[in-house]
């Protein structure tokens, strides 16, 4: 998270990572806590030809430290990056205004989830839970539906792409846009 404030700030726009096989390339955004973040350029670089001046554009005190940490099995990669704008689900999940179609595709979308789920349909209980329990701990939230975390968190991560939950640092809430969906939609979850 603290790269990609960095990016964000103009601060960091460099990352070194060891790596057996490259894991990113150019041109890939990815969404962040601070925005959307691009790579620009992928690079093998040798460990020791890292200058005090990179390991400060990556966040770095020095190379030295740098090194330290980088110390791997793998190669050494130099990730060029940007700032490619914010984060598009914060416009998103503020958008409450739906229209009936706006309700019915996302309908079809949680269906969708819905029958994709090898645990069943999960969508709408999900969104009443959250509704029900703001800004409550996700294990305590995955008890209650009798699920592992890990997996109620990429579950619950589906809903806030789609706009419909807000993330904090303990827990979730509906965005507007969740508020609206609820009131709008004329699905019901199944019985548990």
């Amino acid at each position: 998270m603290k790269v990609a404030h960095g990016v964000a700030d103009g601060s960091v726009t460099l990352a070194f990572r060891g790596w057996r096989t490259q894991d990113v390339q150019p041109g890939q955004v990815f969404t962040t806590a601070a925005g959307m973040v691009r790579v620009d350029a992928v690079a093998v670089v040798a460990s020791e030809d890292i200058t005090d001046e990179e390991a400060r554009l990556a966040g770095w005190p020095d190379a030295e430290r740098l090194r330290r940490r980088l110390a791997t099995e793998g190669d050494t990669y130099r990730v060029e990056l940007s700032y490619a704008g914010p984060d598009p689900r914060i416009a998103l999940r503020e958008s409450a205004d739906l229209t009936a179609d706006d309700v019915a595709e996302l309908d079809r979308r949680l269906e969708r989830l819905d029958r994709a789920a090898a645990h069943g349909p999960w969508t709408l209980h999900y969104l009443e839970l959250i509704r029900e329990h703001p800004q409550r701990r996700a294990p305590d939230l995955a008890e209650m539906v009798g699920r592992e975390t890990a997996p109620f968190k990429i579950d619950v991560r589906k809903l806030k792409n789609l706009g419909l939950t807000v993330s904090f640092p303990v827990g979730y809430e509906l965005s507007p846009r969740g508020r609206a969906y609820l009131a709008g939609t004329t699905r019901k979850p199944p019985p548990l």
